[in-house]
């Protein structure tokens, strides 16, 4: 695998038994370039689907760095209202309720305006 100075590309298929039938090992030698920007060879980024922009997870390992292109799924971030949604929504009796009650009162929000159904109403 080439490297250069402790930086290591590593070819998704680390060894054979792993690789789709027939394909073969595609070895290039990458560079490193201002602000460490890493230059990989254009016939491996056509092989993984790497584009300008692309994400990719870089992890440490004894003998270098291991480059693998990643995937990124959207989140939800949830706000306060959706939070005392939440709490309000998922009580699961009249006690629990009024606990929730008490927390989303604590969020500073009043919980009669937050749409919830209460237990036993669902």
């Amino acid at each position: 695998m080439p490297i250069i100075g402790n930086f290591q590309v590593k070819n998704r298929y680390p060894n054979s038994d792993s690789r789709p039938s027939g394909a073969s090992l595609i070895r290039e030698t990458g560079k490193i370039g201002k602000r460490g920007t890493v230059v990989i060879a254009a016939s491996l980024r056509r092989r993984f689907g790497l584009d300008e922009g692309s994400l990719i997870i870089e992890e440490e390992r004894e003998d270098g760095v291991l480059i693998r292109p990643a995937v990124a799924m959207p989140v939800e971030i949830y706000g306060d209202e959706r939070q005392a949604e939440f709490l309000l929504s998922n009580a699961v009796d009249e006690e629990d309720y009024q606990l929730a009650r008490k927390e989303v009162e604590k969020m500073g929000l009043d919980p009669d305006r937050i749409q919830h159904l209460p237990p036993g109403r669902a």
